[in-house]
């Protein structure tokens, strides 16, 4: 049966086809397209764009630089993502301004955008002293586990030795964030993290547990 054609037709929301228009920029090559977006009054829109220029790898630092200061959380979380992989890979050194633009997040008012720039941090070492700091602050006190797991995570990731005490204090978190330090630990080593690692094999947690058992199993020789 053919659909009535009579019939009230619902129109799509103008906000999806600007979004959808900037995801298909970034499959097509479209940069002007991509771009003419970056500025759109939507931020999922803005986000959308940001990302297409980024898979065409033609967002340039002045673009990222003011994604990382937009006002929408939502645009933030996908600067700091690209951020990471933006003039480099993971795990290569990080564009200084870059960095120090991500860093600031760590202040964000907006519990995401700190969880998010925080494991940003952590996947483009070196990080700047006060950067290393900053992330023990939020490992240990900030209000949102998410944040404190992720600021762990990053110290792990990271391996720098003024991360440690924080880590050594976040193995008495709630259990998620227990977890994520006894992995942290695999980037140090000393008396301290051995009796860390021992006390973590009684956890309560099974996968604490677990985390504490294959960082104190000796390599396998093949």
């Amino acid at each position: 049966m053919e659909p009535d054609s009579t019939g009230p037709r619902r129109d799509v929301d103008p906000v999806v086809l600007r979004r959808r228009a900037a995801a298909v920029a970034g499959h097509t090559g479209d940069v002007s397209a991509a771009r003419s977006l970056l500025d759109d009054e939507a931020p999922t829109v803005r986000a959308t764009a940001l990302g297409a220029l980024h898979r065409l790898g033609a967002l340039d630092r002045t673009e990222l630089l003011d994604a990382l200061r937009d006002r929408s959380p939502v645009v933030l979380r996908r600067a700091c993502a690209m951020s990471t992989t933006w003039g480099g890979s993971v795990g290569e050194p990080p564009d200084p301004v870059i960095a120090d633009a991500v860093a600031e997040l760590l202040d964000h008012d907006d519990d995401t955008v700190v969880e998010t720039a925080a494991w940003a941090c952590g996947e483009r070492p070196p990080a700047a002293a006060r950067v290393v700091n900053r992330l023990c602050d939020i490992g240990t006190s900030h209000r949102d586990s998410l944040c404190r797991e992720a600021a762990i995570a990053a110290l792990g990731a990271l391996g720098d030795p003024d991360g440690l005490g924080a880590i050594l204090v976040a193995t008495g978190d709630r259990a998620t964030v227990r977890r994520r330090a006894v992995l942290a630990l695999a980037a140090h080593e000393g008396p301290e993290v051995d009796a860390a690692i021992e006390r973590a094999l009684d956890d309560r947690d099974w996968q604490v547990r677990q985390a504490a058992e294959d960082l104190r199993e000796p390599p396998v020789d093949r």
